[in-house]
């Protein structure tokens, strides 16, 4: 059985390489003590993978080794990065983290359980020469009392998948993540009452001056389906703020559908009840793997997506 450290083809050395080279074009560089790189993916199915350097047509799962080099070299660039859609079965995953080496580490939820909730999980990957865990980790519930405001019975049920909150250190910051992959549903009107109910949650813990920590980052798949539309509105209702260079049209969530927002990376910026977070941002961005990743295979976008995602990261980069 092939290991995922041993020597890939040289074509696949060639590919990685140029995916390499892409990333450094366009992901700003780490700096030490100067910057930090956070990112959120979500990374289509991501469980169970064909040991093989390529997979053929009738391998099952599609996902390879030559996919998780390329997943692996995306990953590197950022120093913490929230991930959606880990499966029970977490054969890839552990196989990146082999390729990151022994400075990273992985936190990571259990599996969601029922139908609606997939059996995925919720993980972050982090550099520990530059992110380290704080002290906090925890999964978010709403209060049954909190229905006011979101529809009656919004609430009877929790998140499908529920939210998952660590807090992290760089040099002298500590921020919390707080990611989340809204339930998908069958029509569009069914996110908002978890849109709604996470906008909420985190209005109020911020705000709250006895809270662990009130640097509040929420990232991920909120299945927002365009910019300024109800789900983005709700989203935001409760003070959340997604700088500009996310909201531009340029920066894309889908390897499918330019105009579809679901992925985001937003904060409270506000003078008002609720602190501002106390990092500074510096800029912002997607990346698109489409033109590099697995290139020299030339599949079609469909396939690409289940090697890889249907989805481009995202990240932000803060000064600290």
């Amino acid at each position: 059985m092939i290991s995922i450290l041993e020597t890939p083809p040289d074509e696949i050395i060639e590919n990685v390489s140029q995916l390499a080279n892409d990333l450094d074009a366009k992901i700003p560089a780490k700096k030490i003590d100067r910057n930090l790189l956070i990112g959120t993916w979500n990374i289509r199915a991501f469980g169970n993978l064909t040991r093989k350097w390529q997979s053929d047509d009738d391998d099952s799962p599609k996902r390879d080794l030559h996919s998780v080099l390329c997943i692996s070299e995306i990953i590197k660039r950022f120093d913490v990065i929230a991930i959606q859609e880990v499966k029970a079965n977490i054969r890839a995953l552990r196989d990146t983290l082999k390729l990151l080496g022994n400075n990273w580490s992985l936190i990571l939820t259990d599996v969601s359980k029922g139908d609606s909730g997939n059996g995925e999980r919720m993980a972050y990957l982090f550099d520990t020469r530059r992110v380290q865990l704080s002290g906090l980790a925890c999964e978010l519930v709403v209060p049954n009392e909190w229905t006011k405001g979101i529809t009656d019975n919004a609430l009877a049920e929790q998140f499908v998948r529920t939210p998952y909150a660590v807090s992290f250190r760089s040099n002298d910051q500590t921020f919390i993540l707080v990611t989340l992959h809204i339930k998908y549903g069958k029509k569009s009107s069914e996110r908002i009452k978890e849109l709604k109910g996470i906008a909420e949650w985190l209005a109020d813990w911020a705000s709250n001056i006895n809270a662990y920590d009130q640097n509040l980052i929420a990232l991920g798949d909120f299945n927002i389906d365009a910019r300024g539309d109800l789900l983005d509105k709700t989203f935001l209702s409760e003070g959340l703020y997604v700088p500009p260079q996310l909201q531009n049209e340029a920066v894309t969530r889908s390897i499918f559908n330019e105009t579809k927002y679901y992925d985001q990376i937003a904060w409270f910026n506000s003078d008002g009840k609720i602190p501002r977070l106390s990092m500074e941002f510096i800029d912002g961005g997607n990346y698109d793997f489409v033109p590099y990743a697995l290139e020299n295979r030339k599949m079609t976008k469909r396939s690409l997506s289940y090697l890889m995602s249907d989805h481009y990261p995202l990240w932000a980069e803060f000064k600290v």
